[in-house]
C-alpha cells in the first residue's frame, strides 16, 4: 500500500503534507481517476485493487471538493481529480473552475492558478493523521478482513473449546490470523512481532459488535430504500442465561425479489407493557427502522413466553394498525395454533413431540428400534407400516398432520421407548436411557393421550386450509376463499361440543386401554382443588379443560389471524398470470385491492390497469407459459408499464403468511443451522454476517 501521491513526481503525502484520499471503489469514477493522473501502469489493475493501494492527494481537487468534518478531511462525493502540474483548466467533460477570479487569486511558478488558501484550509494541515494512527487503523482493517471472511463463511469465531479464561489462543479467528501473517501480511507481522500475545476474547467482541451495528445500519437503510416490510420472530433463544428474540425483516429489493433477512436479537428481559415498549424503542431508536412502513408481523413461540410476545405484537398492532398479524410461513398452520395455547395438556404434548423430535435424531439405530415396533404394531398393513416409517424418517413432528401420525404411532412409541429404557442388552448409555425414561412417563400420561386425541380431532378441519396456505399462489387463493367454510366447520363442532366431545373422550379411552395407561384426572389438578367435595369425573373434567378451550381457541385465532384486510390480500393474488389463466371468465375483484389503495402510486387509475392486467393474461393462447408465483410475476419485464399492479404485487410479496422460493429464504435456513451448530458449541449470539 503507497502512503503518497499515485501521481509521477507529486511529493503530496511525503514532503509536502498534503491529505490523501483513496481510489473510489466505482469502476467508472477509479478508471477516469487513472486517466487524470497518468498512470497507464495502473490501468490493468481493478478499482478494489486501487481502493486498497492508492491514493490521490488534495491538492488535485479543486477546493470546494475537499470538506472537513469530525471525521477529517474528506471529498465529496463524486469528486474527480482535475489539478495537475502544468495544467490551467481542467480537463474537458469534469467540473470546470469558475472564470471569475478574484484579486486573492494566485499564480505558481509553472503557471498553475490556484485558490488563496482560507483558515479551513490551512487548518487541514494541522489534522493530519499520526504514522501510529494510521498503523493503527490497518491493524484494525487486517483484523475486519479476517472477522468478515468468517461470518461470510457461517464460522463463528470462537472454537468448541474456547473460553474466556483461556483467551482466543485455538481459535478459529486466531488460526485465520496467523495463516494471513504466514501469507505476507506485514501490517498483523509487526504488530505480533511487537506483542507476542494472542487477540483476547475481550478485544474480539467489540469487532463483533462494530460489524453487527454496520452490517444491520446497511440492512435497515436497504430496507427503507425498497419501502414496505414485514417483522418477524422467531423462537426465544437462550445466551449466557438470558433469553432474546430473533428479528427478521421481509421486504421486496429495487431488483423486484423477495427478500427475508435477519437483522438481530432484542433481550427479552421484562415484563408486560414495559417490555413491549422497550423492544419497539430499541427496533425504532437503536435501530432505526420506521415501523410507519411495516405492513406486517408474525411470531412463533409457545410456553412460558407467550404471553410477552402477546402483548408486544397487541402494542405493536395498536400504535402501527397498519401492521396485520398473520402466521408464518415457516410454520405449519396447525402447530401455530397449537402453540398458541397455553393449556396444559397441550403445552404436554408440544414439549413431548420436541422430546421425540430430538431424541430420535440423536442416532440412526434408535430410529430402526422405532422402525421395528411399527412393523410390530402393523404386521397385516405392510404397506401402512412403510408409509409410518418413511414419514419417521422425517422431520414429522413439524407437519401438518403431526398429531394424527403422533396417534397413529403412539402404542410404537411407547413400546420403543420402554425397549431403550430397559437396556437389556446394554446397547444405550445412561442419557439416552434417561430421556427414553422422560419420553415414556408422557405418552403414559393419560392428560397426554387426551389433548393429543382433541388436538388431532379438532385441527383435521384446518389441515388443507394450512396446507393450501403453503401451496402454489392458485392454492394461497383458493384457502382465501374457502375459510368461510372452515370457520362453519369449527363453531358446528362448537356448538354441538357435547356430543363431539362424548366421541373424542371414547376414542382416548379405548386407546389408554390398550396401552394400559390409567384413565384419571391430573394429579396436580385434584392437590389444587383437594377441598372441593365429590370426586371430579375425568370425561367432565376433560370437557372443560380440553375440549372446550381448544375448539374456541382455534376458532378465535383463525379470526385473529386472517382479518379481512388479510383475507383481501391473499385474493389479490389472482393478479398472478397463472391463477388469471385459471379462472378466465372472472377478473380480479377491485375491492380486494382496494385495501392497497393508500400505498399505490395512482389509486385512481386502479380499475382501468387491473383490467388492462387481466386482458392482457386472459386472452392469451392455449400452450403459451405463464408465471406461476409471484416471485416470477414481479420478474416479468413489462410489470414496470402498470405501476398500480407492481405495487400490489410489492406488497402481497412481503405478507408473512405466503411461502418465499428456496432461493429467497437463505437467511432463515442459515440462521437455523448456524444456530444450532453455535448452541452447541459456544454461549456467543449469532451475528449478522
Amino acid at each position: 500500500m503507497q502512503v503518497q501521491c499515485a501521481v509521477p513526481g507529486c511529493p503530496g503525502g511525503q514532503s509536502d503534507p498534503q491529505p490523501l484520499f483513496r481510489f473510489p471503489c466505482d469502476p467508472e469514477r477509479s478508471k477516469k481517476w487513472v486517466e487524470k493522473c497518468q498512470r497507464q501502469d495502473l490501468s490493468d489493475k481493478s478499482a478494489e485493487q486501487l481502493f486498497e493501494c492508492y491514493r490521490l492527494c488534495g491538492k488535485h481537487f479543486e477546493a470546494s471538493l475537499v470538506e472537513s468534518d469530525a471525521q477529517g478531511t474528506v471529498l465529496k462525493d463524486g469528486a474527480i481529480p482535475t489539478i495537475f502540474e502544468g495544467q490551467s483548466k481542467p480537463q474537458n467533460g469534469q467540473g470546470k473552475r469558475s472564470n471569475a477570479m478574484t484579486k486573492d487569486d494566485e499564480t505558481d511558478s509553472k503557471g498553475r492558478k490556484k485558490l488563496k488558501k482560507s483558515q479551513a484550509e490551512t487548518a487541514k494541515k494541522d489534522v493530519q493523521t499520526p504514522p501510529e494512527e494510521e498503523e493503527h487503523k490497518e491493524y484494525l482493517k487486517s483484523l475486519f478482513k479476517v472477522l468478515v471472511l468468517l461470518g461470510e463463511q457461517s464460522i463463528p469465531p470462537t472454537g468448541p473449546g474456547d473460553n474466556k479464561q483461556d483467551g482466543l489462543g485455538s481459535s478459529n479467528f486466531q488460526a485465520l490470523l496467523e495463516y494471513s501473517m504466514n501469507c505476507g501480511d506485514e501490517v498483523l507481522k509487526k504488530r505480533y512481532d511487537a506483542n507476542t500475545e494472542s487477540c483476547s476474547s475481550a478485544q474480539l467482541s467489540p469487532l463483533v459488535e462494530v460489524c453487527e451495528k454496520y452490517i444491520r445500519s446497511k440492512l435497515v437503510e436497504e430496507v427503507q430504500q425498497n419501502g414496505f416490510f414485514s417483522l418477524l420472530t422467531d423462537d426465544l433463544v437462550k445466551i449466557s442465561g438470558e433469553w432474546f428474540l430473533p428479528v427478521f425483516l421481509r421486504f421486496v429489493d429495487q431488483s423486484n425479489c423477495q427478500q427475508e433477512r435477519f437483522v438481530g436479537f432484542l433481550s427479552f428481559k421484562g415484563h408486560g407493557e414495559a417490555l413491549a415498549e422497550k423492544l419497539l424503542s430499541e427496533m425504532t431508536d437503536n435501530w432505526g427502522l420506521d415501523m410507519e412502513q411495516c405492513r406486517g408481523q408474525a411470531h412463533s413461540c409457545s410456553g412460558t413466553h407467550l404471553g410477552k410476545l402477546k402483548a408486544f405484537s397487541a402494542k405493536l398492532l395498536e400504535r402501527y394498525p397498519m401492521a396485520m398479524l398473520t402466521p408464518r410461513s415457516t410454520r405449519t398452520l396447525n402447530l401455530v395454533l397449537a402453540n398458541g395455547m397455553a393449556l396444559s395438556g397441550v403445552q404436554l404434548v408440544l414439549s413431548t413431540l420436541k422430546k421425540i423430535e430430538s431424541f430420535f435424531s440423536e442416532s440412526t439405530l434408535l430410529q430402526l428400534e422405532l422402525e421395528h415396533a411399527i412393523s410390530i404394531f402393523y404386521p397385516d398393513k405392510e404397506e401402512r407400516a412403510k408409509e409410518l416409517k418413511e414419514i419417521c424418517g422425517t422431520s414429522w413432528t413439524r407437519r401438518h398432520d403431526a398429531f394424527e401420525v403422533a396417534l397413529e404411532i403412539l402404542e410404537a412409541l411407547l413400546l420403543c421407548v420402554d425397549s431403550v429404557h430397559d437396556n437389556e442388552d446394554m446397547r444405550w448409555n445412561d442419557q439416552v436411557t434417561h430421556n427414553a425414561l422422560e419420553i415414556s412417563k408422557a405418552l403414559a400420561d393419560f392428560e397426554f393421550v387426551m389433548a393429543l386425541v382433541v388436538l388431532k380431532n379438532t385441527l383435521t378441519l384446518t389441515q388443507a386450509f394450512g396446507r393450501n396456505l403453503q401451496g402454489k399462489a392458485s392454492d394461497v387463493h383458493f384457502a382465501a376463499a374457502s375459510l368461510k367454510a372452515v370457520l362453519h366447520s369449527l363453531k358446528e363442532v362448537s356448538d354441538n361440543i357435547d356430543v363431539y366431545h362424548e366421541f373424542w373422550n371414547d376414542e382416548a379411552a379405548n386407546l389408554a386401554t390398550a396401552m394400559e395407561i390409567p384413565i384419571k384426572v391430573p394429579r396436580s389438578y385434584l392437590r389444587k382443588h383437594q377441598s372441593e367435595s365429590g370426586a371430579v369425573r375425568s370425561e367432565s373434567y376433560y370437557k372443560e379443560h380440553l375440549s372446550v378451550p381448544i375448539v374456541e381457541h382455534v376458532i378465535r385465532e383463525i379470526d385473529t389471524l386472517f382479518c379481512e384486510d388479510h383475507l383481501k390480500a391473499m385474493r389479490c393474488l389472482s393478479l398472478v398470470p397463472a391463477v388469471i389463466e385459471q379462472h378466465k371468465s372472472t377478473e380480479p375483484e377491485e375491492e380486494s385491492l382496494q385495501v392497497f389503495k393508500n400505498s399505490i402510486p395512482n389509486a385512481g387509475t386502479l380499475s382501468a390497469e387491473m383490467h388492462c392486467w387481466w386482458v392482457k393474461w386472459s386472452k392469451r393462447g392455449k400452450g403459451e407459459t405463464f408465471p406461476t408465483n409471484l416471485q416470477e410475476t414481479l420478474q416479468l419485464a413489462d410489470v414496470k408499464f402498470f405501476p398500480n399492479m407492481l405495487a400490489v404485487l410489492r406488497l402481497i410479496a412481503i405478507i408473512p403468511t405466503l411461502t418465499l422460493e428456496d432461493s429467497c429464504d437463505v437467511a432463515y435456513k442459515r440462521f437455523q443451522c448456524t444456530w444450532r451448530t453455535r448452541l452447541t458449541n459456544s454461549n456467543q449470539k449469532v451475528s449478522l454476517f
